[in-house]
């Protein structure tokens, strides 16, 4: 029988992971309003492989810091269509891992950056063909 800790660890649990990672995707901003097929076959591609919970959050809010603190003077970038996007920070934060407390920073930095931002530019809108 399979422990309740293990269960309840996205770490040791396929479609606790995959949920997690889907979940932090979609939570972010300029992303799909739903994962698509391909999305949930990446997520389980990575919980198949290894790749850690933290990795996934780290890399997912250093990519949209990124493309959130572009110069102002510079075209838009076009919207997130897929968790794939990801990939190259994932594979980037995996050779090179963040310090402790980075992932806090992140978040903050994220929070600060689309609290502060024109809602139009962040938001997601009902309206975008992501459905």
């Amino acid at each position: 029988m399979t422990p309740i800790s293990d269960l309840l660890n996205p770490e040791s649990n396929s479609a606790l992971y995959t949920a997690t990672v889907l979940n932090l995707y979609l939570d972010l901003p300029d992303t799909p309003l739903r994962a698509s097929l391909q999305d949930h076959r990446l997520a389980q591609r990575m919980f198949e492989t290894g790749v850690s919970i933290s990795v996934v959050e780290a890399a997912l809010l250093l990519a949209t810091v990124r493309r959130l603190c572009r110069p102002a003077d510079v075209p838009p970038l076009p919207r997130v269509r897929s968790l794939a996007y990801f990939q190259p920070v994932i594979e980037e934060l995996q050779a090179n891992p963040v310090p402790v407390g980075y992932l806090g920073y992140l978040r903050l930095k994220l929070r600060n950056l689309v609290d502060n931002a024109d809602p139009a530019k962040v938001q997601k809108s009902t309206f975008s063909g992501d459905r």
